[in-house]
């Protein structure tokens, strides 16, 4: 694991830490300022409980059940129950980078010193993080309210040593066997301390953080493949130009306006619009891609200030507030997270639907402006990149279904007592398989691009046109040439792109792009 550590203190953490836990296995250290924030906070609810009455979640059931006071006796149980019950997630496992920013982000909520749980806890479940030990838990089981449950819940079994969890070397074995094999006890749960592992949004905040990152890396190689796009079409770089975008000050359209002219500087093949098929404008798909690729851009920019104010946020039902008293809330909604997530599904698809347009432009001869059909090398025998540009219909059409949104719907639950929901787990799922759909979209536009600018013969592409194409070629995305197993080259792309080489190789001449 890295060696790079995240401290965690009492006003929340930054997107960066997130994604070097999630991602990169750096290790959590607690603050002192935390420790005694949290002991500070549980010395309140020892009070609490030691009072005859009850309090919502120290000394009463949970949910609908909430009308039951708990005697001292049975406190201990209720706490284990509440995880062994909440533990009900179904279907495949979560990726390991979701499960740790889920368990991260929920140490930041308890080390806050505003949910009352011991310091043992805390101490606990940043040595589980830290001996790379991962809780199995499944795609399905949070409706994006009163916290993300049963994701939640199944961390907090292994808190308590119970149920299954994978190890630093992958193996899925008993929680309890790898706790002890690490040197960790596991932890037996006191009041309120079951319900404060649960309460909370951060399993779809943690995939939001992390889409965020690959959005944004997603965002600046379109405007890439989309200059490369005008490049091999021979249009006009003129609608780039800063003064246009300037009487229409959206920041992201800026943007990606100024990504492209630079993608473009010095460029033969751009301004031949007015040659052989004179053309006065380009088709919307080139000339409109810093608007829509801008409006995305926007988007992004506002799910991460949600993001941001998410991240400075303790979550948690009741919570121990700096006076001393302890209050329920609603605070555990999702609704803020959900929609953000929707919102970046919906401009992803766009984003991907306008890419698609550009690349079949490409693969289209009565469209393309002299390239041969589908840029095969001898069309009728060989087919080209006819059917690469049916998998990016085809992952378009998908990104249209995932931008349906999650957040429009809610389910009551609870005996309606949890009669709204949010459900933002699901959309930030459907989230991470846009993102991922959208980088494989991409990916195809790259291919056609490089293969048609290679195409133009006679005619010198951009500098940085040059080095992107080189790059593409080393990395194993081949040429123009006659037909050949496509599939090789389509998973070169995906990883030339998801990598951040397509950036890394258009950067070496344009410097840093937005």
């Amino acid at each position: 694991m890295d060696m790079h550590s995240v401290v965690v203190g009492t006003s929340g953490t930054t997107a960066g830490d997130v994604i070097a836990v999630a991602r990169g296995g750096a290790r959590v250290e607690l603050s002192q300022e935390a420790l005694t924030a949290v002991a500070a906070a549980r010395r309140v609810i020892d009070d609490l409980a030691a009072k005859p009455d009850p309090v919502y979640g120290v000394s009463t059931g949970f949910g609908a059940l909430a009308v039951r006071h708990i005697s001292p006796e049975l406190r201990a149980q209720l706490q284990r129950n509440i995880v062994r019950s909440h533990a009900a997630g179904m279907g495949p496992r979560v990726e390991r980078e979701v499960v740790r920013a889920l368990m991260f982000l929920r140490l930041k909520t308890l080390a806050s010193g505003h949910t009352g749980v011991r310091p043992l806890v805390v101490e606990t479940m940043a040595a589980i993080l830290n001996a790379g030990i991962t809780p199995v838990v499944h795609e399905y089981g949070s409706l994006g309210c009163s916290g993300d449950l049963a994701p939640l819940s199944h961390c907090a079994l292994t808190l308590m040593g119970e149920g299954d969890a994978e190890g630093p070397d992958g193996e899925v074995k008993p929680a309890g066997e790898l706790l002890a094999e690490h040197g960790i006890a596991p932890v037996e749960l006191r009041e309120k301390e079951g319900l404060a592992l649960l309460n909370g949004t951060d399993g779809m905040l943690g995939m939001l953080v992390m889409a965020g990152a690959d959005l944004a890396r997603l965002y600046t190689s379109a405007d890439i493949t989309a200059a490369l796009s005008l490049e091999a079409l021979l249009g006009t770089d003129r609608v780039l130009a800063p003064e246009l975008h300037a009487i229409r000050p959206h920041p992201g359209q800026a943007a990606s306006a100024d990504n492209m002219l630079r993608v473009l500087a010095g460029s033969g093949l751009t301004g031949h619009h007015q040659d052989d098929a004179p053309r006065v404008q380009d088709a919307y798909s080139i000339r409109c891609a810093p608007q829509v690729a801008g409006a995305g851009r926007d988007t992004l920019a506002h799910a991460r200030l949600v993001a941001d104010r998410e991240l400075a946020s303790a979550v948690d039902n009741p919570v121990v507030l700096a006076d001393g008293r302890v209050e329920s809330n609603g605070n555990f909604h999702g609704a803020p997270v959900g929609y953000v997530l929707d919102f970046l599904a919906i401009a992803a698809a766009d984003l991907a639907s306008i890419a698609e347009r550009r690349t079949d432009r490409l693969l289209d001869k009565n469209r393309s402006h002299g390239l041969p059909p589908f840029l095969a090398g001898d069309a009728g025998v060989d087919s080209g990149l006819m059917i690469a540009q049916y998998t990016q219909a085809a992952l378009v059409s998908e990104l249209k279904r995932l931008a349906v949104p999650a957040s429009a719907d809610s389910i009551p639950s609870s005996a309606m007592q949890e009669d709204h929901v949010s459900m933002g787990w699901s959309a930030a799922r459907k989230l991470r398989t846009a993102v991922d759909n959208l980088g494989r979209v991409i990916a195809v536009e790259l291919m056609a691009a490089t293969r048609a600018i290679e195409l133009r013969e006679g005619l010198e592409p951009a500098p940085a046109s040059r080095a992107i194409v080189a790059a593409a070629r080393a990395a194993g995305v081949q040429g123009p040439g006659e037909d050949r197993f496509l599939a090789p080259d389509l998973a070169a792309a995906e990883a030339f792109v998801r990598s951040g080489k397509l950036v890394e190789a258009a950067e070496s001449v344009t410097g840093p792009l937005a």
